[in-house]
């Protein structure tokens, strides 16, 4: 188990670094998994497996300059490599690849924008005494 986490590791062209920060793995963990001192559960390689485009065929790789994301055409999600995933109702089949770009490069900053927003909110709700009203 512990070779098929740096199998997978290694398909995606990951360093162990780049890889524990994109799946939220402890790279102590990571690194416990890839020697051999310690496995993963088998349903985390399944879930990382299911991400990789290496992997599963259904996921279509979106490139943004550097960035990549990933389009499940059977779950309808876009995923940016930290695993955040952004259901679609649209088929991106048909789509020119430069528009697509633009608009996946568009979802993705929008929703970081809103998470950003999110989580200072939510520490400003820990730091001072606000009671928000609609």
């Amino acid at each position: 188990m512990s070779l098929m986490i740096k199998e997978l590791r290694n398909s995606c062209g990951m360093t162990q670094r780049e890889f524990a920060e994109s799946y939220g793995i402890p790279m102590s963990t990571l690194r416990k998994w890839e020697q051999g001192e310690a496995s993963p559960a088998p349903y985390v390689v399944t879930l990382i497996a299911s991400t990789l485009p290496s992997v599963n065929s259904a996921l279509r790789e979106i490139r943004v300059g550097k960035k990549k994301y990933y389009y499940d055409k059977l779950k309808k999600i876009i995923y940016d490599s930290k695993g955040n995933g952004i259901k679609v109702s649209e088929d991106l089949d048909g789509i020119k690849e430069n528009n697509l770009e633009i608009y996946t490069e568009d979802l993705f900053g929008s929703f970081y924008e809103a998470q950003d927003r999110f989580n200072r909110d939510c520490r400003l709700d820990r730091e001072e005494d606000i009671i928000w009203s609609r």
